[in-house]
């Protein structure tokens, strides 16, 4: 029997893991929720680690959030991620914990990275201003991976990362201000619908290009990962460059994907672009030659995973335990 350990399990991600973990034989999957174990504190999250006989940790944790949000509050961004990060790394090293797949973010890299973004581009520009705190969090923890790996390898430690793209489905926070680009959407319509509004105003130009992942097929993807043997993932990566990007393959344009949205939803009204508002970086497409040529690609297409999830949406909001 395999204990897994889910940091961050009620999140979207977090729950997508447990989704695809749970069709799995031999597992026993080890949950805390804050109320039981605050990933902020150290000695909390070390006794926890000493106290289970963990053999995997999916780092599913993390302060996250929109364009508004990482302006907002860069403060906690940058603390709260790098705090849960360091505790969690290092206490599973004491704890003689072999294995932990970290979740990333694709905005670790330089704002005007060539496209498609290869993992290569890591550390090789400036990166976009609004989630500078959020990505420099999350490059530390890759680096600590990477740095335990150098240093403990020979132990058995073995730290892999993922790098997802923009994320969508299912247990997404719709909040109005705080929330990514396909829920903030999903609500704006959905809701303009039912008040007969006469247009939906989007923040920005509509002109930047972005790629997007269903949540399942990242959490296929990091069971994939987690368990690739060593020697065949160490052929595509280095001591130094050993995280992993996980994409689509492909981008849309924010104008576009609101017209995608739009006509799903059933709104019938106009669709207004503010540029008082920021676009962010201009297009956001990464290379994943390196997760295709090791066996893994995405299997659900942007136009399916929409309508399911406006679907899972209108239902919630209807019942109102929709996550705000």
């Amino acid at each position: 029997m395999m204990n897994i350990f889910i940091a961050g399990h009620n999140g979207m991600v977090g729950s997508a893991i447990k989704r695809a973990l749970l069709n799995k034989k031999n597992i026993r999957i080890l949950t805390k929720d804050r109320t039981h174990l605050d990933l902020m504190d150290k000695s909390q999250v070390f006794d926890f680690f000493k106290s289970e006989k963990i053999d995997q940790i999916y780092m599913a944790a993390a302060k996250v959030g929109g364009i508004y949000a990482n302006n907002s509050f860069p403060a906690d961004f940058i603390f709260q991620n790098l705090t849960i990060q360091n505790n969690i790394i290092d206490s599973a090293y004491k704890s003689n914990i072999k294995k932990i797949l970290f979740l990333g973010s694709s905005c670790i890299y330089p704002k005007l990275s060539d496209q498609p973004i290869h993992e290569n581009a890591l550390l090789t520009g400036s990166l976009e201003n609004t989630n500078e705190p959020y990505a420099i969090a999350k490059i530390a923890g890759i680096k600590m991976c990477e740095s335990y790996n150098r240093q403990f390898g020979d132990d058995g430690i073995d730290y892999r990362c993922l790098m997802p793209t923009n994320l969508y489905g299912p247990g997404d926070n719709y909040h109005y201000q705080n929330s990514h680009v396909i829920p903030s959407l999903i609500r704006k319509f959905h809701e303009a619908k039912l008040n007969n509004s006469p247009s939906v105003e989007i923040w920005g130009t509509g002109n930047p290009l972005r790629e997007f992942l269903h949540v399942d097929d990242l959490a296929n993807a990091c069971i994939y990962f987690m368990n690739l043997k060593r020697e065949t993932l160490e052929t595509y990566i280095s001591d130094n460059c050993s995280h992993i990007n996980i994409g689509s393959g492909f981008d849309i344009s924010i104008a576009e994907l609101a017209k995608k949205i739009k006509s799903i939803s059933g709104f019938s009204g106009e669709i207004k672009y503010n540029s008082k508002f920021p676009d962010g970086t201009p297009r956001k497409l990464l290379d994943i030659t390196r997760a295709r040529r090791l066996g893994w690609t995405a299997k659900i297409s942007l136009d399916e995973g929409l309508k399911n999830t406006y679907s899972e949406f209108k239902s919630q909001y209807e019942n109102n335990t929709f996550r705000n």
